[in-house]
């Protein structure tokens, strides 16, 4: 194989219609590879252009490993790859039908694929469930419970966090107590090795477990890393730079034997700090691979000039990073403006209103128009302005339909079949419809369950454990046993959305809709969604054959992590868009607003309150995130006054408006760049 990535002779070149930069990340097929693809700089082009073109070398197509951190940037990636190949077949001559594809996928969903092959080495079954956030509150609250802390002492919410940070920063629960620093942290130390055990007893973990279990069991048996880093050839990771401390690790273990690793990402985007990403990942690539080749992008296709200037000025303020400029092929356009305000609801005002002027004198579309914010609380008043004017708008982050209390239920009673040790999932359902197993009865089983060490489960099954219990309660039981032997039979034999069917109708789950629910249009929309389960059912069936329950509730369990499904939804309606700077990542529009510049707002008053430049960097960094969204227009704006309980306060300008205009001192004018 070439080192350069040289076609063969006649044949077409992936090479076309690149820049010269990108020209040679495409080409280099060998050896550790480092792209630092600024925004705008064509970098999804480049990872499927490159992914094409080591399968048009001779690399086998399932030899190739790329991770990225949604589902949707993955199917982005595989669609991609598979219209350049069968515009250019590849020189083994295969059909569409019979060619092998890459395997591309998030970190976690490759992980779920490595535990389902060996997690019983670590003492998991390998039908584990994955719990979602709310089942990771219930055993939460469980867990407190047993440990006696009062709920202002530690919150489950609380808890789960600091035992997430823990995790993504590799601390097992012997090492907690090592590593707390407060008070909430030292109880949570105490609460985490029971945690642990409740999911484990359950044949469960959490999502921070897909990636820790699996650095566990890479790190732990050699010869399991072995038969999983000889699966592939090639490595190539997106968005390095929102790597956390478990995927490092993993990506390095795949890839030390053969080498062949291909980053693509940029240190100036890195705004993930807060949820385990380490931008050192990105920065100290060449120290972990010192004969890596390092390739900057910098031509920017997306925003005009006069935009680009105010975001190399700013970003350019941080001290640790690339010395990197994005460079504009767009002419200069409209200098972005500065606009200050009295008070939030005159911002509010004014902004609604020029974005009425866009829509009914410029024909803009609604969809064209972002405005950007820091925190979650500020887009309320912007909300009321936009119905004022009578303006469509979508805001992100609003309920999931997997967070719909129906959705819930009936995914609790799949998770309950597929894994019958699963108690929390079995606690949801177990008198969800009642069934004559009251909360007395179902304490009463939990306390047997607790005195004997073993799940639920197992003690409703036990005829010694449940001969005092009432004779409505035995049937609620033989009920339930009837379920999951009936329902998960016709699971493995035959179609699974029949049985899901099977499954309503069976335990009679309309009834309970229209019993809870007084309103018809509510009763319509609970059923629909119901039907929507059924659907996903059929439609992961229809696309994975051979693949079983256990498959769809992992896919469904990882598709509700991310906003990728929110975001396609948002994009397919004609709405102004209200969104936070870190879910702006990946976007861009025409027109933006950055509303809220002023310190404490952006950057945030943590980063204020903490000191730390680091922190502040990465408040730098979501700033420049915000004002590469731009296209064509961009406006920053900030209020006077902004009012807090209940007061108007006076308020600071951001710090980043003076660096962003120049008007501060940069003491980084003369340092040397890496």
């Amino acid at each position: 194989m070439s080192t350069q990535g040289r076609p063969r002779a006649g044949s077409p070149t992936f090479t076309e219609g690149l820049n010269a930069a990108q020209g040679e990340a495409v080409a280099t097929l060998r050896g550790p590879l480092l792209v630092l693809a600024g925004a705008g700089t064509g970098k999804t082009r480049v990872v499927t252009v490159r992914i094409a073109n080591l399968i048009h070398h001779g690399t086998a197509a399932d030899r190739i490993l790329a991770v990225t951190f949604t589902n949707k940037a993955a199917g982005e990636m595989r669609e991609r790859i598979g219209l350049l190949l069968d515009h250019r077949q590849s020189p083994r001559g295969r059909g569409k039908q019979d060619r092998p594809t890459p395997v591309i996928g998030t970190f976690h969903s490759h992980c779920v694929g490595v535990l389902r092959r060996h997690a019983k080495a670590i003492g998991y079954p390998a039908k584990f469930t994955i719990y979602d956030r709310s089942e990771q509150e219930s055993l939460a609250r469980s867990v407190l419970r047993d440990l006696r802390l009062p709920g202002q002492a530690l919150s489950p919410s609380d808890m789960l966090a600091i035992i997430g940070g823990w995790k993504n920063a590799s601390v097992m629960p012997a090492a907690a107590s090592g590593a707390a620093r407060t008070d909430k942290e030292h109880l949570a130390s105490a609460a985490y090795r029971r945690y642990q055990e409740g999911l484990k007893i359950r044949g469960a973990m959490d999502f921070d477990d897909l990636l820790l279990n699996t650095e566990i069991l890479l790190a732990q048996h050699p010869e399991l890393l072995r038969q999983e880093a000889s699966r592939f050839d090639h490595v190539l990771v997106d968005e390095y730079q929102d790597t956390n401390g478990s995927q490092y690790r993993i990506i390095r273990a795949l890839s030390a034997a053969h080498r062949n690793l291909c980053v693509v990402g940029d240190d100036d985007q890195s705004i993930y700090g807060w949820r385990g990403a380490d931008v050192t990942h990105i920065l100290n690539f060449k120290n972990d691979w010192p004969d890596a080749k390092v390739i900057q992008l910098e031509s920017n296709y997306r925003s005009t000039a006069a935009i680009l200037q105010m975001a190399n000025t700013l970003i350019a303020y941080n001290t640790d990073r690339y010395g990197k400029t994005l460079r504009p092929h767009r002419p200069e356009g409209q200098r972005p403006r500065i606009l200050q305000f009295k008070d939030e609801t005159e911002e509010a005002k004014v902004v609604v209103g020029e974005i009425a002027r866009h829509i009914n004198q410029d024909h803009r579309q609604p969809r064209d128009i972002a405005i950007l914010f820091r925190t979650n609380e500020q887009p309320r008043i912007f909300e009321v302005e936009l119905r004022k004017a009578q303006i469509p708008y979508v805001l992100l982050g609003s309920q999931s339909f997997f967070d719909r209390r129906e959705v819930r239920d009936i995914l609790a009673y799949l998770k309950w079949i597929d894994q019958p040790d699963d108690e929390v999932s079995l606690l949801r359902v177990v008198n969800t419809p009642p069934r004559g197993l009251g909360s007395q009865t179902i304490q009463l089983l939990i306390a047997r369950a607790v005195s004997r060490g073993e799940p639920v489960w197992r003690v409703m099954n036990d005829p010694t454990a449940i001969q005092d219990l009432t004779p409505a309660a035995r049937r609620g039981i033989d009920d339930l046993r009837g379920i999951l032997r009936d329902i998960g039979g016709a699971m493995t034999g035959g179609p699974m959305a029949e049985a899901v069917q099977s499954l309503i109708a069976r335990t009679r789950y309309a009834d309970e809709i229209n019993r809870v629910y007084d309103e018809p249009e509510e009763r319509e929309s609970r059923m629909a969604s119901i039907q929507e389960v059924t659907n996903a059912v059929g439609a992961y069936q229809q696309r994975n054959p051979t693949g079983d329950l256990n498959g769809f509730l992992n896919e469904i369990a990882l598709a509700g992590k991310e906003m990728g499904s929110e975001k396609d939804k948002a994009a397919a309606k004609n709405a102004v868009w209200l969104l936070t700077m870190h879910a702006a990542k990946g976007l861009e529009f025409p027109i933006v607003y950055l509303v809220g510049m002023e310190d404490g707002l952006l950057p945030h008053s943590r980063a204020v309150k903490s000191g730390e430049e680091k922190d502040i960097a990465e408040e730098r960094r979501l700033c420049y995130v915000g004002l590469t969204r731009a296209q064509e227009t961009l406006t920053l704006s900030m209020a006077l006054t902004r009012m807090k309980w209940g007061k108007p306060r006076p308020t600071t300008p951001s710090r980043f408006l003076y660096e962003l205009t120049g008007k501060a001192t940069n003491p980084n004018r003369y340092r040397r760049r890496r």
